[in-house]
């Protein structure tokens, strides 16, 4: 059946394409698996829960009539503003219309975050861009620039907010800097979420080609609920496509954890297990009330406009697994530096068991994509990175150590497999992890973090970090073990050095000693540098007969490194057991993103230097397994991969050139 919403309606429908329902919640409460929702142009200010899942072979699907014309929000416009002094206007609002959550008096809280950030998790906006929160009134009278975020100019545009409890009124301050916010379009987020069920299970839905705009989402750490503006709740077969979804507080799609009550926050609520521990209770707690592959995962998140949210644009711990997130364009997250600690990204997910990323554009964001714990079977592939890091002309007073990059895969046992991307920000990879494979990659950052950031940071006593690892292409947990570094392949990459910014060599010198991150700036495999080979591993165990032989520290000692086929351009350095490493030390290559109405092109000098000739197919035989799962570097069914498909998906030939494309014409090509 199909049922019909027009919020222009002339009058109370019943659904009828003729007599439309006026909301999306009317339809949402009648709609039963089969049944698509019809969605005409508008803009629908409400928080749609869905009550009824759909069936794999039959679906629920909402679906806007004209693609992105029906817009969900979860702010209200306010047209009592009043002047103030100068600039500053102040407008009072009727806390009723909160309901049972006020985001003007509920603060981003959670595991994770850095309390020092003081921050509502409602927002002001003038003309859909959102203004700064301030913690004086003082704050908006005089502003101050905003040094750390990326728009600092518009960073003076500030508001504030108090409660007057005599009138039971939130009341706002703002400064619009001259404009009249009466004349202008000025909402605030009032709802938590836009499209998101309250209860879990509603399974096998499909959105399609929404504007998803402002909620009042709160901080989505993994051992919390973790919800976004919209998201499938803990459910299973969702479709998320052809939408853009903005200006979440914190993130704009979650395909999370469910609420554990008895561990929702526990490490900033009760500190004494750290967050570490709750996060390991977690999942086994989740494990035990039905976290499977028949139960949870598996949606498809494609083709969607992902952007100006303050923490993620994709969030994700468990629900996530088995999902495939494909051809959207994630970028300026985290922008304004107004909530701050681990847990941000263009996509944060833990657990993102045989998850495929491929095809998406990541760029402006603080950091690209972070792959935390559990990244078993994960592969990512034929996506761009780019200027994912801290903003460019004030990254050097920059004060936080963790200054962001491409791709980082924290304290994981892998198969994690990386092939085909394009990685040009000032760091590509973050790798404080193990079961690494890095194949046929165009990279112009650095490594960082090579054998470092596994440990929980305790002051005098050891504190390494256990993290589990599944039964193959399943959930079931087969044991927990700290990460010993290597168990690394780098195959067929091309590294390009960039030139290295002034304010990265100041972050460098105080940074190299850090326990997260050693700041390194040279691109390359260098940071492997003292890595064993596969024989030179082997060796540790000859004539070792087990119990009874002399102490050694053969279990705890680095994992072997594997690499061949690589190329070198600019200064970058390949390791020094590396036999047979390109390195061009005589040619300048330029490497320059050109945007244009069609999409972005490569400008390059790259491929009149690039050696072709005796490079190998690789393949899931090359790259054999992972150490602690003993799992190959396959695909989710787990069927063997060969790497004859470049970025675009074309053919390589048998002796196929280093980097991501089959051919040097595939390199002028759009590359998204």
């Amino acid at each position: 059946m199909k049922i019909y919403v027009d919020c222009n309606a002339g009058r109370k429908g019943d659904g009828s394409e003729k007599y439309p329902f006026r909301t999306i919640s009317e339809a949402a409460a009648k709609a039963l698996p089969g049944d698509e929702v019809i969605v005409a142009p508008g803009i629908y200010r409400e928080y749609v829960d869905p009550k009824h899942a759909g069936r794999e072979d039959a679906r629920i699907i909402y679906r806007s009539a004209v693609e992105k014309a029906a817009t969900i929000t979860g702010a209200e416009e306010v047209k009592n503003w009043v002047p103030y002094k100068g600039t500053v206007w102040t407008a009072r609002i009727p806390n009723e219309i909160f309901g049972n959550y006020n985001p003007y008096t509920t603060l981003v809280y959670g595991d994770w975050f850095d309390a020092s950030y003081i921050a509502h998790t409602g927002e002001v906006f003038l003309n859909g861009k959102s203004l700064y929160e301030v913690t004086e009134l003082e704050k908006v009278l005089h502003p101050v620039v905003y040094q750390k975020s990326w728009d600092y100019q518009f960073s003076v545009y500030t508001w504030y907010t108090e409660q007057d409890e005599t009138t039971n009124e939130t009341v706002l301050f703002a400064n619009f800097q001259g404009a009249d916010p009466n004349q202008e379009n000025v909402e605030i987020s009032v709802r938590e979420n836009c499209f998101y069920p309250s209860a879990e299970g509603v399974g096998y839905i499909t959105l399609s080609g929404f504007t998803v705009r402002i909620a009042a989402t709160q901080w989505a750490p993994p051992t919390a609920y973790q919800e976004g503006m919209v998201g499938p709740h803990w459910s299973k077969g969702w479709i998320i496509e052809d939408c853009e979804i903005s200006h979440s507080k914190c993130s704009g799609i979650s395909l999370g954890k469910y609420k554990q009550p008895n561990n929702d926050n526990k490490w900033s609520k009760l500190k004494f297990k750290d967050g570490t521990q709750t996060e390991r209770d977690c999942i086994c707690q989740a494990q035990l009330e039905g976290w499977s592959k028949e139960n949870i995962g598996s949606h498809i998140v494609r083709r969607n406009n992902i952007h100006d949210c303050g923490q993620t644009g994709i969030v994700g711990h468990l629900g996530g697994v088995f999902s495939i997130i494909e051809d959207n364009h994630i970028h300026h997250i985290n922008n304004k530096q107004n909530l701050a600690g681990a847990e941000i990204g263009g996509i944060k997910m833990h657990a993102a068991i045989d998850v495929i990323i491929r095809r998406n554009h990541f760029h402006h964001c603080t950091r690209g994509l972070w792959l935390d714990w559990q990244a078993q079977g994960t592969r990512v592939t034929q996506n761009l990175f780019h200027d994912n890091t801290l903003p460019y002309a004030e990254c050097a007073s920059a004060e936080n150590i963790d200054i962001g990059e491409d791709i980082f895969v924290e304290i994981s046992h892998g198969p994690t497999l990386i092939d085909n991307n394009i990685l040009l920000s000032d760091y590509s990879l973050k790798l404080p992890t193990q079961g690494i494979a890095v194949v046929h990659n165009l990279i112009a950052g650095s490594f960082t973090a090579v054998g470092r950031g596994v440990n929980n940071g305790a002051a005098t006593l050891s504190s390494p970090r256990y993290t589990p690892y599944h039964v193959p292409h399943r959930t079931e947990i087969a044991g927990f073990m700290t990460v010993l570094h290597g168990d690394a392949r780098f195959y067929n990459n091309i590294f390009v050095q960039k030139d290295i910014r002034p304010c990265m060599e100041k972050f460098y010198e105080g940074a190299k000693d850090n326990e997260w991150t050693d700041a390194n700036l040279i691109c390359g495999t260098i940071p492997y540098d003292d890595y064993p080979t596969w024989e030179e591993y082997c060796s540790l165990f000859e004539g070792y007969c087990g119990m009874g032989s002399a102490p050694s520290d053969r279990y705890y000692t680095k994992l072997p490194v594997w690499a061949g086929g690589n190329v070198y351009f600019n200064g970058a350095k390949p390791m020094k057991k590396e036999t047979d490493a390109y390195v061009d030390s005589e040619h300048k290559i330029t490497l320059e993103l050109i945007p244009s109405e069609d999409g972005y092109r490569l400008s390059t000098n790259l491929y009149e230097f690039v050696p072709a000739g005796d490079r190998k197919i690789i393949s899931t035989e090359t790259l054999t397994e992972a150490f602690e799962p003993e799992e190959p570097f396959e695909n989710p069914d787990a069927t063997p991969i060969i790497f004859t498909e470049d970025y675009f998906g074309g053919k390589r030939n048998l002796s196929p050139l280093p980097g991501p494309f089959a051919s040097a014409q595939d390199a002028q090509e759009i590359l998204f």
